[in-house]
């Protein structure tokens, strides 16, 4: 045996070992815990924990504080009659996804084409009478060839799609654009146990198409992007493996 065999035996049989450890200790605290609640975390600081970043967001220009005698409300106050619809930078509303997507197409084709030739060598240089002596049978010079073809192709397809999504997300105005119209950008992750769902939601909105509790319609929304999917153990299980999807793309058959 090699020494790159041996090394890669070696690095194989600590993989296993290491995997067997970590099982191990698994199965111990597993046990260990056996008729016992689950504990609860504790009440960290978040901003202490070891993968935390600050969020980092779209915001509006901060406007000058003019204070006012004998006034009740400073201007800019998000408050007391003003507007409390979305229409800054930074400013979150909240977007009503309801798709009821419902189509059924039905197609069938069929084409049918039979062609026939016929041919006859009858003087060709006296030549015509010597084919008896070249085939072995008799060959009537008159009809020397004889095609046909028959050709007939039947198909039909149909494909029926149903799709109804119904949520709610909140989203933010990243952008305003030059007309007044508002990019908006959202984004929701809900994780149960070890299965992920995540909705994402952007286009362009237009300010009147918000309604006074301040929220907006998909249906409103132009250049919408809509994705709702999951992630976890059993999205994997119900996705084909790699290898099968090679195989589906590049088998010819």
């Amino acid at each position: 045996m090699t020494h790159l065999n041996m090394k890669t035996l070696a690095k194989a049989a600590l993989l296993f070992g290491l995997g067997t450890a970590l099982a191990g200790c698994n199965a111990y605290s597993r046990i260990a815990a056996i008729g016992e609640a689950p504990p609860l975390s504790k009440i960290d600081n978040p901003v202490s924990e070891k993968n935390y970043k600050p969020v980092s967001l779209p915001m509006p220009r901060p406007e000058p504080v003019i204070q006012q005698a004998n006034s009740l409300w400073r201007p800019g106050s998000r408050a007391f009659f003003k507007d409390q619809r979305a229409n800054r930078i930074g400013d979150i509303l909240t977007v009503v996804v309801e798709i009821a997507d419902q189509a059924t197409l039905n197609n069938s084709t069929s084409t049918s084409r039979t062609s026939s030739e016929e041919a006859g060598i009858t003087n060709l240089l006296g030549l015509e009478s010597q084919l008896s002596k070249i085939f072995p049978e008799a060959v009537a010079p008159e009809t020397a060839a004889d095609l046909g073809s028959t050709h007939s192709v039947d198909g039909s397809g149909a494909v029926t799609r149903n799709e109804t999504i119904e949520m709610e997300i909140a989203a933010i105005v990243t952008q305003v654009l030059p007309n007044g119209n508002m990019v908006i950008s959202g984004r929701q992750e809900v994780r149960v146990n070890f299965e992920s769902r995540d909705l994402y939601i952007t286009g362009v909105i237009r300010p009147e198409d918000i309604t006074s509790s301040n929220t907006i319609a998909s249906s409103k929304i132009a250049e919408a992007r809509v994705a709702y999917g999951g992630r976890g153990h059993l999205t994997d299980v119900q996705q084909a493996r790699y290898g099968q999807q090679l195989f589906d793309i590049i088998f010819p058959f």
